[in-house]
């Protein structure tokens, strides 16, 4: 049993899974979300505290933030309550964010600032494992502070791998999350040529499966949350077109050339524009005719 404190910030999705994991293993936990219907589900249970972030720095080991970006975070760093100011001594900041690996440096000087390990952590999984405590963890920050606390994460995630200094770990996560859509797309779009052919949708994810263009994308996504009829990816377009674009510009900053990634982001754009920005990713398969015929149309225009 964990007998350090835990903290968790942001309950959603994915955070909710998270904190529920290190409940489910007997770790004193403190959690925290700015709704109050999100933190009405941890109420009551035994060995949990409702707590504000900057009284959870003061007397957790680890915080895990899991909100959506960088500035929620930057957000309850000030002021004489927040977590800078109250932090305990030796308190680990994991950023489970999805970010722009230049903005987590910054906050993670900041934090180095007032002795506090800041350590960068993309999570692949999704809220499928968010709930089953088996993500994997990309880290970046000290590796000291890593080897400190790694033990705490085994709740929550079963496979972790420091990358490197700060800012690798997010920078891991979004080239993850560019090839992620982009074969999700790739797939999307052999199975609408497919269908046009006569051959079904289901068919083509079998013999891929077993094929050489297998992938998490053919092997799970489309299973159980397309051909299901679920279409409940549990992930919003706008979180795609957030991700993918975050990386073409890191890819920028880099000298990178990453032109699928950009067809990509210019795809998720489109499906933005038609009013998709809440709709869960796995639509995209539906509208993937029509959304092409609007970026060819403004080809042709240009």
């Amino acid at each position: 049993m964990i007998e350090r404190k835990v903290g968790v910030v942001g309950l959603g999705n994915m955070g909710g899974g998270i904190a529920r994991n290190f409940h489910k293993s007997g770790a004193p936990l403190v959690v925290w979300d700015v709704a109050s219907t999100a933190r009405r589900a941890f109420e009551g249970q035994a060995g949990v505290t409702i707590a504000l972030p900057g009284d959870m720095a003061a007397t957790c080991s680890v915080m895990i933030f899991v909100v959506p970006a960088t500035p929620e975070i930057a957000s309850h760093f000030e002021g004489d309550h927040g977590v800078l100011a109250r932090a305990a001594e030796e308190l680990v900041v994991y950023d489970f964010t999805t970010s722009d690996p230049r903005a987590t440096r910054e906050l993670a000087a900041r934090a180095a600032a007032r002795s506090i390990a800041y350590l960068d952590a993309g999570m692949s999984g999704g809220a499928a494992g968010a709930d089953s405590g088996t993500l994997t963890l990309m880290i970046g920050g000290d590796k000291a502070a890593f080897e400190r606390t790694r033990d705490l994460l085994s709740p929550i995630a079963s496979r972790i791998f420091h990358l490197g200094g700060s800012g690798a770990g997010h920078t891991l996560k979004l080239i993850h999350n560019m090839v992620l859509h982009t074969i999700f797309l790739a797939t999307c779009e052999g199975g609408r040529m497919a269908e046009a052919a006569g051959i079904t949708l289901a068919d083509m994810i079998d013999v891929f499966n077993v094929s050489n263009a297998r992938s998490f994308i053919s092997e799970v996504r489309f299973p159980r949350h397309i051909l299901s009829g679920k279409w409940d990816g549990r992930s919003r377009v706008y979180n795609l077109r957030k991700d993918v674009s975050m990386a073409v510009e890191l890819a920028g900053a880099l000298d990178s050339h990453v032109p699928l990634g950009a067809l990509t982001r210019d795809f998720l754009d489109e499906a933005i524009a038609q009013g998709m920005t809440d709709t869960d990713f796995t639509r995209l398969y539906e509208r993937f005719d029509e959304i092409v015929e609007a970026l060819s149309n403004r080809e042709t225009s240009r």
